[in-house]
């Protein structure tokens, strides 16, 4: 794969998704230099794709050039194709200037939320009862090994249209963790006692959310519902955050299971191109893929 320019910059875990092809960059530079190198590259190894990644205007010369290498079996994509057909997230570029992909990203139809709302109580009821001995054992050990705060943490988070709803989980965390300040939550986070890393990881925390399910609050699958106080400092920095609201959110999703856990505001800037990807391209089977991977991150206990 031969990657012209560096609009957007792969990251280190999309370098090791994609470590299967073999990654070459090149700088933009005069039209002619350019494809010389690209021909020199190709008749050194033989490359599949070509991926146009510069904010740079393109001369035609170098467009008939990109388009000609069709005809010998090597693709032509730009970057914001490239990202959605091989990574599956929507390319956003950091300050806001392309508007192309907004006409695509549209609340639920009816018959769509009609559809994700059986699937919310298809699973939601069923998962609630089996889970109900877990949720039990997650009580008893919450109370034995921090017997000093709640077994249920309630939170404000952000939902649909933006507005705030509670937000119920199994308290993993000492309490007051935060000492009145909000803080990501980190890998190996100090905070967090030992049975809490572990329901953290196997996502057990998030059981009580089925009543938030249940309840309307929330969908089985959709963004991940953040806090206010973060959401203010994200939709300032971020272009677009404001989109992933026009949804209701979800336990799990498809920027969860596609990306490690957040940690900053790069990953809320990387997670909310998946985030927008699932509302784009909302369907039956992304709905069931997407489930499929949160029962492989659980088993896998991949989870934060």
């Amino acid at each position: 794969m031969i990657i012209l320019g560096d609009k957007y910059k792969l990251t280190p875990f999309e370098t090791k998704k994609l470590k299967n092809y073999n990654l070459t960059y090149l700088k933009p530079t005069q039209e002619q230099k350019l494809i010389n190198q690209i021909d020199s590259l190709l008749k050194k190894e033989k490359y599949k794709l070509v991926i146009l990644n510069t904010n740079f205007q393109i001369s035609q010369q170098l467009i008939s050039y990109l388009t000609s290498l069709e005809l010998k079996g090597i693709k032509f994509l730009t970057i914001e194709h490239f990202l959605e057909k091989y990574l599956n997230k929507i390319y956003i570029p950091k300050d806001g200037s392309n508007i192309d992909f907004l006409d695509d990203i549209k609340p639920y139809s009816k018959t769509r939320y009609f559809i994700k709302r059986v699937i919310d109580f298809s699973i939601a009821i069923p998962l609630g009862i089996i889970s109900s001995p877990i949720m039990l054992y997650a009580a008893y050990r919450i109370k034995k090994e921090s017997p000093q705060g709640p077994v249920i943490f309630k939170q404000k988070r952000v939902g649909l249209n933006g507005k705030e709803f509670v937000c119920y989980k199994f308290r993993s965390m000492v309490p007051d963790a935060e000492k009145g300040k909000p803080q990501f939550a980190s890998e190996d986070d100090p905070r967090v006692f030992k049975w809490g890393a572990i329901m953290r990881k196997t996502r057990i925390d998030e059981l009580p959310q089925l009543w938030n399910v249940i309840k309307g609050d929330m969908h089985m699958i959709g963004p991940r519902p953040e806090r206010k106080y973060w959401i203010e400092i994200f939709e300032k920095n971020i272009p677009y955050y404001n989109l992933r609201h026009i949804v209701k959110p979800g336990i799990t999703g498809w920027a969860q299971v596609c990306y490690p856990y957040g940690a900053n505001e790069e990953d809320a800037y990387q997670k909310l191109m998946y985030d927008l990807y699932y509302i784009k391209n909302w369907s039956l089977w992304l709905e069931i893929k997407t489930v499929y991977k949160t029962i492989w991150v659980m088993i896998s206990r991949k989870g934060l």
